[in-house]
């Protein structure tokens, strides 16, 4: 791309004052320094409110390197004046790199190789250095460097950068004989010989970049520079293509008839695009930066006109067009390299043709790739391209470059009709239903867009965004890394820490229908809220299109509309509650529903990103799951006698601890436990909670700890006597100390003795072994119960240590929602909020001072976000129900979540 010189006017420069030889040289910088001055401001001015008014990407960085253009030939003519005529033949100012491109965005550096005689350097760097004080004096990042042809030939050599830097070379002033000496020397044959090197080396380049800024369109805040889908994957192509053509722009690439005109005008659409984006974000930064940020992001979106709708919000939109748009310039940076890098030797073709391994009709394999034998092979039959996929996944090759970009070109040939036969539908529920390949095959579907055209309802979450800090992938990708989590269960990567899942996963009677279940759960999330089951009504008519049996339509609807509901009953809600875990089998019909739901659960937590996914949830999933399952092979949805249950229970704990404590002791313990207690551990559990209760004695309180390293989690039981909002004492405490709380048992005696049961984690989500740090909690403790100590004062000092500036994040708002419906002894209320240092202190203070008792408490993080759950009851044991009493709870509990 070539300057547009746009920006030519010299009114702010008097020339014959900084031409004027007579005057010293400190007298013509002087004002050198305020014209510059003054004509950046007006220029730098006036080119912002151009974009602010809409203008297009090229306009603007057009605009900005001609600007920079006269103020640097400005300079040169001034810093130069007083030199004798051999020091200006001895020196050309030479544009390099985005600069010598004429893509300069507003915080861009400024590239300048100062080309110069190999006698007469001495001159070249005089005229450098000052121009380079002014311009650092006018605050522009400079890249400078002092070169002779020689110099320029061994950088050729040794650094690819320097090399493709010189490609995008660009006259600015000086001696023109130079130039056309600099043009022969260093641009003509020496820079463009040994292109293989240099295309091998620009792709292995391009690979690191992608591993080191995102080697996915599809990430949370894209570079829009260097990441995958951005501006480097459209200069890296046309790069390798201008070396491999003996091309010096992207318009002679289209002369030469590597580009046709269709494609050079999308090359220089998916610039402006860019270019448009990067100019907001650079004056929103005020500095040279281009990762998107999320609160950048919105104003982005707001900038280029994008608002609220019913579907999304204005950001998720726009950042869906942005993605989509990544998605296609990924495309086109692909296929172009690969047309550059894919020319078949000639004298390969004999053996080349020898060598081939036909697989089907019309299919063969040659040097790991799938090819086709004729053009049209589409034209004449658009299913086989579904086939062209089962093949490469069986025996597990590459599609051609050239198949790729054939079934591209093809991709308007599946319609509805083409869709329903049973060539392309079986051929895909193989594809599904084989052992190896299903993600990486969907993946493929999915880059060529063939996906979409498949199945049109995926085109809905096609680049769709969630625009929180949790999600790190699109709606899309993040379904096709699901099934990859599959996959990986089933050939035993977590074999080890996942034994059951590993085990279910290969127990699976209709593999199809799980990968097709994993691939479509989210698909309703292009309707708007309740994805479930909009989703779920959409089944139906996939199921018939692809000549699904009733059977597993059903299941196939049943599992979308239901994905959403192991994760919240086992991170949400009371685990020993057996009335729940009934309701939840139940509603599961059949132990092969479970087991996929199970399996669906996982993957689709595991694909949501790092962050997500823990071991303590794994821990909790498989609880229902064991649980549930346990009820379904009974057949037996009946409670179970609770007086029968308890009394076999307690005869168990007595038998464990009679030597121990003697048989009246330990009755006397177990006769002030509440049912709810007795119900909801093992005979062991409770002989080791009793043991701890009696060894209190007369202390303050008693704590244990205990590590479970299969759920990655810490266990911390403590028994002291019950006071009011004890509970919040010691979530704050545990606050105060950097221990996060992720679940509660809490019971209390009729004697009035407690036992606290929490499982606990490090803020980096990991065990806390540090028997320091558990000293500190007990001593806090301690404090706190004994009145020395106040937890406010524990909780503020620990904010303050944490006042390291956080990441943006998009904030959503503080929930509250209260459930009476789903125990029969509790009120439950679940809190929606943004996580902050001493939130649950905060809300546990709040319903100490409504007077309300928490039975149990599960805390579900997900990266900044908080779902807090309470089981609730009054202080005479019983739900809150009365309609102003939940307003109130409701009410006072969203304040508190307002409270710094």
């Amino acid at each position: 791309m070539s300057a547009q010189n746009l920006i030519t006017s010299d009114h702010f420069y008097p020339r014959d004052l900084i031409t004027d030889s007579r005057l010293p040289f400190e007298e013509r910088r002087r004002i050198l320094l305020d014209s510059s001055s003054a004509f950046l401001e007006y220029h730098q001015q006036r080119i912002r409110e151009e974009h602010r008014a809409g203008a297009s990407g090229r306009t603007i960085v057009g605009n900005l390197t001609s600007m920079a253009d006269t103020l640097v030939r400005n300079l040169y003519r001034g810093v130069s004046a007083d030199l004798k005529d051999e020091a200006l033949r001895s020196c050309t100012l030479v544009a390099l790199g985005g600069y010598g491109r004429g893509e300069l965005n507003p915080r861009s550096d400024i590239d300048i190789l100062f080309f110069c005689s190999d006698r007469e350097k001495k001159w070249a760097e005089q005229i450098s250095e000052r121009m380079l004080y002014l311009l650092w004096d006018l605050g522009l990042d400079i890249g400078h460097s002092v070169r002779t042809a020689a110099d320029c030939l061994e950088m050729i050599e040794k650094d690819i950068t320097a090399r493709t830097a010189l490609l995008d070379s660009r006259y600015l002033i000086g001696d023109d004989n130079l130039y056309r000496e600099f043009t022969k020397q260093v641009l003509g044959t020496p820079i463009m010989k040994n292109s293989s090197a240099f295309i091998r080396e620009k792709i292995e380049e391009r690979s690191r970049r992608l591993q080191k800024y995102g080697s996915s369109v599809y990430l949370l805040e894209p570079n829009i520079k260097e990441g995958e889908g951005g501006l480097r994957d459209l200069h890296s192509a046309l790069w390798i293509a201008r070396i491999k053509y003996k091309s010096v722009s992207l318009r002679d690439l289209i002369i030469k008839g590597v580009l046709t005109e269709r494609e050079g005008e999308e090359f220089e659409s998916a610039f402006d695009y860019l270019w448009k984006i990067r100019n907001e974000l650079h004056y929103l930064s005020g500095r040279k930066n281009d990762q998107i940020h999320f609160d950048q992001q919105e104003e982005i979106a707001n900038f280029l006109g994008y608002r609220d709708n019913r579907k999304a919000p204005a950001v998720e939109q726009f950042m869906q067009d942005y993605y989509s748009h990544g998605t296609r310039v990924e495309h086109m940076s692909s296929s172009l390299i690969g047309q550059a890098t894919n020319q078949e030797e000639p004298g390969l073709k004999i053996m080349g043709y020898l060598s081939r391994r036909f697989v089907d009709d019309g299919f063969y394999v040659l040097r790991g790739e799938l090819r086709v034998n004729r053009e049209n092979i589409f034209v004449e039959d658009p299913s086989l391209m579904m086939k062209a996929f089962l093949l490469a996944q069986r025996h597990q090759v590459e599609l051609s470059f050239h198949l790729k970009g054939l079934i591209r070109d093809n991709l308007r040939r599946i319609n509805d009709r083409v869709r329903r036969t049973r060539a392309m539908s079986e051929t895909f529920l193989d594809i599904l239903r084989h052992p190896h390949g299903v993600a990486k095959t969907l993946k493929d579907m999915h880059h060529l867009q063939f996906l979409t055209r498949f199945i049109p309802e995926f085109n809905r979450i096609y680049c769709k965004v969630q625009h929180d800090a949790y999600h790190i992938y699109t709606v899309d990708i993040h379904s096709l890394f699901a099934v990859e989590e599959i996959e990986k269960l089933r050939r035993g990567d977590y074999q080890k820490k996942k034994p059951l899942l590993t085990r279910v996963a290969n127990d699976i009677e209709k593999l199809e229908l799980l990968h097709l279940a994993v691939l479509l759960h989210d698909i309703g999330k292009g309707e708007g809220k309740d994805h479930s089951n909009k989703g779920a009504d959409m089944i139906p008519t996939i199921a018939r299109r692809m000549g699904l049996k009733k059977e597993d339509s059903r299941r196939l609807e049943f599992l979308v509309r239901n994905h959403l509901s192991m994760a919240h009953i086992s991170q949400r809600r009371d685990l020993h509650d057996d009335k729940l875990i009934i309701q939840f089998a139940r509603s599961m019909e059949m132990s092969e529903n479970l087991k996929m739901l199970f399996l669906l659960t996982f993957a689709d937590l595991k694909a949501v990103g790092p962050d997500v996914w823990s071991e303590w949830k794994g821990f909790l999933l498989i609880e229902l799951y064991e649980k549930a399952y346990d009820v379904l092979e009974r057949s037996d949805f009946r409670l179970e006698k609770r007086s029968e249950k308890v009394r076999n229970r307690k005869k168990k704990v007595v038998g464990i601890l009679e030597a121990e404590f003697g048989a009246r002791t330990v009755k006397d313990v177990l006769k002030v436990m509440g049912t709810r207690y007795l119900l909801s551990h093992r005979s062991v559990d409770i002989a080791d909670h009793i043991r701890l209760i009696l060894s209190r004695r007369s202390q303050p309180l008693v704590m244990k700890v205990e590590h479970e390293p299969q759920g990655e989690y810490t266990q911390v039981t403590i028994s002291t006597l019950d006071i009011p909002g004890l509970f919040s004492k010691i979530a704050g405490v545990m606050a105060a100390n950097g221990v996060n709380i992720m679940g509660a048992q809490i019971y209390t005696q009729s004697n009035g003795v407690t036992l606290d049961i929490l499982q606990v984690k490090s803020p980096a989500g990991e065990i806390i072994d540090d028997e320091g740090k558990w000293q500190r909690v007990r001593d806090d403790l301690v404090s706190v119960l004994e009145g020395r100590g106040r937890v406010e004062n524990l909780v503020s000092r620990r904010r303050g240590s944490s006042l390291l500036p956080k990441p943006a994040r998009p904030r959503f708002s503080n929930r509250v929602e209260i459930d009476n419906e789903v125990s029969d002894e509790y009120t439950v209320v679940d809190v929606y909020a943004n996580d902050k240092v001493g939130l649950l202190y905060q809300i546990t203070r709040t319903l100490k001072e409504l007077s309300l008792y928490i039975g149990v408490s599960k805390i579900s993080t997900k990266v900044d976000q908080v779902s807090d759950t309470f089981y609730l009851q009054d202080i005479f044991g019983h739900k809150v129900t009365q309609p102003e009493k939940l307003d109130e709870l409701k009410k006072r509990v969203l304040e508190s979540l307002e409270t710094d």
